[in-house]
């Protein structure tokens, strides 16, 4: 029998679809109706996506596995595109412009797609492994991929700076610089808390703070792309292409980690998959 969440997370991924064409016919007939529409929607969508993530955490209950969805591969990314949801929401006021929400929830679309999708993607509720079961890791989970939603939308601000010269409906460079270090602003302290609450978590479960396995190698790899980042704006001065360039590979280090790591090398947390 096929669980409700699974039903409520299969009319979030086809809303996210919606959304996505919504600005699509925005940009094509410039009526403001499609855009406020959009957002309607990105706010429905987001109760609905949180809505999806609670019965699938209380089924894991009724099926006497309870634990919060954040276990394996398929959990982490149906989070992952609530989080890109949520980063979306949280930075309306001042910084989302058209193209780049429409590309962030490309990027939930994308996640959730895959997740509904992939063959290889186990879509079924597991009891936890020993080495999961602990309180530290709803910490780790969301902090960092909280810090990954972030990335996405300065990788977006990026990419975008070196496409501007081509794309009329684009917000100024300086609009786009500042989306940009305000997204690293907030994931960058982020990934930082993930790390930590990692290595408590890991000392907890094998006995040991740092192990040098290939997910933590990628993450502190990550995270010294972002302090680079950080420490070329406020000591060298950098700004522009170099600025954009460092927000760009940062966010393909994130991907790596995030799924190069599952997929290509092995290591205590090949388990997430």
């Amino acid at each position: 029998m096929e669980l409700i969440h699974h039903k409520i997370l299969g009319i979030t991924t086809i809303v996210y679809l919606f959304i996505f064409f919504a600005h699509i016919v925005y940009f094509v007939v410039k009526k403001e109706i499609f855009l406020r529409s959009a957002w309607v929607l990105i706010y429905f969508n987001f109760f609905l996506h949180t809505t999806g993530i609670l019965f699938r955490w209380f089924e894991s209950y009724t099926l006497k596995m309870g634990h919060a969805p954040f276990s394996n591969l398929y959990e982490s990314l149906i989070f992952f595109s609530w989080c890109i949801c949520f980063m979306v929401i949280l930075m309306k006021k001042r910084f989302m412009y058209p193209l780049i929400s429409m590309f962030s929830i490309l990027g939930a679309l994308f996640f959730m797609a895959y997740a509904s999708i992939s063959p290889g993607v186990d879509k079924s509720i597991q009891p936890l492994i020993p080495a999961l079961q602990s309180n530290w890791l709803h910490i780790h989970v969301i902090t960092c991929f909280i810090s990954y939603a972030a990335f996405l939308i300065s990788f977006i601000s990026g990419m975008l700076y070196f496409m501007g010269f081509r794309w009329a409906v684009l917000p100024d460079k300086e609009t786009l610089e500042e989306i940009n270090y305000k997204s690293i602003m907030v994931g960058f302290p982020m990934l930082s808390a993930g790390i930590l609450t990692g290595a408590v978590w890991a000392h907890y479960a094998w006995g040991s703070y740092w192990s040098w396995d290939p997910k933590e190698t990628w993450s502190l790899i990550t995270w010294i792309i972002y302090a680079l980042f950080l420490h070329a704006r406020f000591v060298r001065g950098w700004r522009g292409k170099k600025i954009a360039f460092i927000s760009i590979m940062g966010f393909l280090s994130v991907l790596f980690t995030y799924f190069g790591v599952n997929f290509i090398l092995s290591g205590l947390h090949s388990y997430a998959t």
